[in-house]
């Protein structure tokens, strides 16, 4: 089951900004179809960034390549613009899975940011949930990337201090899934799944300050310990 409230989603302001226009009109089309209100599309950071403050969407989508240099212009742009609009959801889209640009998208707070694969743009309600889920507050990170990580993670490294199920409570945390959710997709009780995010935290040393706080610090020490 999606990780969704029951009450029914607020229809969502978006931004889009990629350079390339094929994908944008596309984008838009598909966003438009599913009840997503496009309210601006750029071709590069500043135009996206003009954008923002000028509608001031729920969520502005990004490309990670932009112009002028095609190299982590949507990264940078998407950090900047957390920190110049904190109620802005800011999604990045990606054609890599590169868990270094995501360990930095959200080094300095990882509440209403994202990073989805472009292929993900394929899976229409997937796509949607992200959006709902970093505009409500919450982050979202691409299954696929999880999945690679988790794969490719090398042996001696802070996640061993975790069991096989934690790795997995906590590869889910790093998509951005609430406990609820969590439960759900691994069909344990809310209780159950309370108990292993505290091991999670006291396994990673991750000290007391708030819940929300030490979810991200526990998916950044994730995404950097398994990249």
């Amino acid at each position: 089951m999606p990780d969704v409230n029951s009450t029914p989603p607020k229809t969502l302001r978006v931004v889009l900004a990629d350079d390339s226009a094929l994908f944008r009109d596309g984008l838009s089309a598909l966003l438009t179809a599913a009840g997503v209100e496009v309210v601006a599309a750029a071709g590069d950071v500043p135009g996206a960034r003009a954008a923002a403050a000028e509608h001031r969407p729920d969520v502005v989508v990004l490309d990670v390549r932009m112009p002028p240099t095609h190299t982590d212009e949507g990264i940078r742009a998407a950090v900047d613009l957390h920190e110049e609009f904190p109620e802005l959801g800011v999604l990045v889209l990606s054609t890599y899975a590169e868990s270094e640009w995501v360990s930095r998208l959200l080094a300095g707070g990882a509440d209403r940011l994202g990073y989805l694969m472009k292929d993900r743009v394929d899976d229409v309600q997937a796509l949607i949930e992200a959006l709902h889920r970093v505009a409500g507050g919450g982050t979202a990170v691409d299954p696929e990337l999880v999945f690679q990580l988790v794969r490719a993670r090398a042996r001696g490294g802070e996640l061993d201090r975790l069991t096989a199920r934690e790795r997995e409570v906590l590869a889910l945390m790093a998509e951005g899934m609430s406990n609820a959710g969590i439960g759900r997709r691994l069909f344990l009780a809310p209780k159950t799944v309370e108990a292993h995010v505290a091991r999670i935290f006291v396994a990673l040393d991750l000290e007391a300050d708030s819940d929300g706080n030490r979810r991200v610090r526990a998916v950044i020490t994730f995404l950097r310990s398994a990249s």
